[in-house]
């Protein structure tokens, strides 16, 4: 196990975000980077469904957070309009970086500069156990799904 003073910086905003809503995952280093939600599955012997990858949309002119199931794909058309919006669209990698503070393919579901309006697939919740990444690719952390909402304040809906 990895002390939180040894985690990159990133993985430190995301330990401590963690700890002061009471979630008490640890933070794992992979060997390798996890940029996808099939080799962080690999990493870690799990199924891919219980990955929570968060992806980074823009959508009205602001950036909004999904964490969705790794066995899912978000249909942004459908999901755009279960949510009221005008259009969604995958966010440029700069725009993820301004949002989170964090590169695509590590973005955690925490430890940004500011809260993110995030969805959360309400398939994760068929889960005992989900991941997310923890800052940085080669960093994943365990929850539920009730930590994951509580985390981040999402509301739960439909995203494939």
């Amino acid at each position: 196990m990895t002390a939180p003073h040894e985690l990159p910086a990133r993985s430190r905003l995301v330990h401590d975000s963690l700890r002061a809503v009471g979630i008490s995952g640890e933070i794992v280093v992979l060997p390798d980077a996890a940029h996808t939600a099939p080799l962080a599955a690999a990493a870690l012997g799990i199924e891919v469904g219980a990955i929570a990858n968060s992806l980074v949309f823009w959508s009205d002119g602001e950036p909004l957070l999904v964490m969705t199931s790794g066995a899912h794909r978000v249909d942004t058309a459908a999901l755009a309009e279960r949510l009221g919006r005008e259009r969604m669209q995958r966010a440029t990698p700069e725009q993820v970086r301004d949002a989170t503070g964090q590169a695509i393919g590590g973005v955690a579901p925490t430890g940004h500069p500011s809260a993110l309006l995030t969805i959360i697939d309400e398939d994760l919740a068929g889960f005992d156990e989900i991941w997310a990444a923890g800052g940085t690719p080669h960093t994943v952390f365990p929850l539920t799904f009730d930590e994951l909402v509580r985390l981040t304040g999402g509301t739960i809906a439909k995203v494939d």
